[in-house]
């Protein structure tokens, strides 16, 4: 578990949720590896949207998506943490009528997202985090 994510939960939210010089903030997903098993977490920048919380598989703008993107999709019930609250969520991938409008929060948000998606060679996942009961 990275520094970040160690601050994350040792302080149960109250540190790590924002980051200084960076607009938005950050949330802790759990997901469960798709091939191994293994139980981890990414700490991820994500978007509100109403009830949902949307993050982005840029990986920097990498040729593959990120393994927390191939791990919710194949297990899309986990939690997150965002600041002091633990949600459970159920992942799903945009749907194409979301796209532009998420995508464009998200560069409001965090203008490196549209270097990354010239960069990437591929299309670039939005992940909607929608609530599940617990």
């Amino acid at each position: 578990m990275g520094a970040h994510t160690f601050l994350y939960r040792r302080t149960g939210g109250r540190l790590g949720h924002k980051i200084p010089g960076l607009q938005g903030r950050m949330l802790l997903l759990d997901h469960v590896g798709a091939k191994s098993g293994t139980h981890r977490t990414s700490p991820l920048q994500y978007i509100p949207d109403g009830e949902n919380v949307v993050v982005i598989a840029s990986k920097g703008g990498f040729h593959k998506n990120p393994a927390w993107f191939y791990n919710l999709m194949a297990n899309p019930d986990t939690t997150v943490q965002i600041g002091t609250e633990h949600r459970p969520v159920h992942a799903r991938e945009a749907k194409p009528d979301e796209r532009e409008r998420l995508w464009a929060k998200a560069v409001a948000i965090y203008r490196p997202y549209e270097d990354y998606k010239a960069r990437a060679e591929r299309e670039i996942p939005l992940v909607v985090l929608e609530p599940r009961p617990a």
